[in-house]
């Protein structure tokens, strides 16, 4: 697990709700915030403005003159003619100072030194980090983003099935990820602390279960998290259940899942070969402890129906050998 030093405070929590899109933590995220808070304000006195004039309307005493005398030199064009001035000046205002907060995000202010590319998949996230002169620290994970805090980082979208669309409110907007199209995006943490992301296009049966975790660390905290995760898995030597444990994965999950340094090299669900680092499983839904692991396994389609994982029947036996076996996925 991540050691405290390598987090914040619980204003970054991942278990805050994601109305954190309300307070920004990078600058690919701070302008729309700035955004959304004026379209807001001016969105509540238009509505107060209608309101009151609505009111006003009410409360105003017929005149006595009959109907056919009220005409355009009563004054009511007049109402028309100002509110539609002042309407399309506010209009025209709020388009500029939308495209001029489009662009200032539409970049990072440095080239980003360090590329992700993110697969979405029917119902969770694949990370892969490639492009390092050492092959060693090129690997993939999955649901969890490790990024150095400070550094713009380039964030190339995929997808493998249907449309999902990309979102870490505090760090930046939405993207989506379109099956056959690689959509780019940039984000960037001002301070350690773990963000919540999300998608934020219905997908399917599982969608509101089909989150991730953005971890930002100071640069040296990353750079030993990726030294570590670029290591494969370690070969189980000289313990019986782990033993036992592996064989059974090797039957009956190494077709799905892969593990770095084993003959397990599945693509079609997550790579486990460090599984006990990450902090959640099942895109977000449970903590990554050993008894949610077990029950994980057991039974996937009871917590998560119409997802890809079956439900694995295990003995009492199985059981604790693949708990011992996992438990070597550090």
């Amino acid at each position: 697990m991540l050691p405290a030093s390598t987090v914040s405070s619980a204003e970054a929590s991942p278990a805050a709700p994601l109305n954190y899109f309300l307070h920004a933590a990078g600058p690919a995220a701070t302008p729309t915030m700035y955004l959304g808070w004026v379209f807001a304000a001016i969105s509540t006195l238009v509505a107060l403005l209608i309101a009151g004039l609505l009111i006003g309307a009410l409360l105003r005493k017929r005149p006595a003159a009959p109907a056919e005398d009220l005409h355009a030199e009563a004054g009511g064009m007049r109402w028309i003619y100002v509110g539609t001035g002042i309407s399309s000046v506010v209009l025209l205002a709020m388009l500029v100072y939308l495209l001029v907060t489009l662009e200032s995000v539409a970049s990072p202010a440095s080239y980003p030194q360090l590329t992700i590319t993110v697969t979405s998949y029917d119902w969770w996230w694949k990370a892969d980090y490639g492009g390092d002169p050492n092959p060693a620290r090129n690997f993939s994970t999955a649901n969890e983003i490790h990024i150095p805090v400070g550094e713009p980082v380039k964030i190339q979208l995929k997808s493998a099935d249907v449309i999902h669309t990309f979102w870490v409110p505090q760090l930046a907007g939405k993207t989506e990820t379109i099956p056959g199209q690689t959509n780019e995006q940039w984000i960037q943490a001002d301070r350690a602390g773990i963000y919540r992301g999300q998608c934020s296009q219905f997908c399917g049966a599982q969608h509101a279960h089909m989150a991730f975790e953005v971890v930002a660390q100071d640069p040296a905290a990353f750079s030993a998290w990726r030294d570590a995760q670029g290591r494969a898995a370690s070969v189980p030597t000289g313990d019986a259940a782990v033993a036992a444990g592996k064989h059974l994965f090797d039957e009956r999950c190494a077709g799905c899942h892969a593990i770095r340094g084993s003959d397990a090299n599945g693509q079609q669900a997550p790579d486990l070969t460090h599984l006990g680092s990450r902090r959640t499983l099942a895109a977000g839904m449970l903590a990554n402890t050993p008894d949610h692991l077990l029950d994980w396994i057991q039974h996937a389609q009871q917590i998560k129906p119409d997802g890809l994982m079956p439900s694995i029947a295990l003995s009492a036996n199985e059981a604790a050998a693949l708990s011992a076996y996992l438990a070597t996925l550090q």
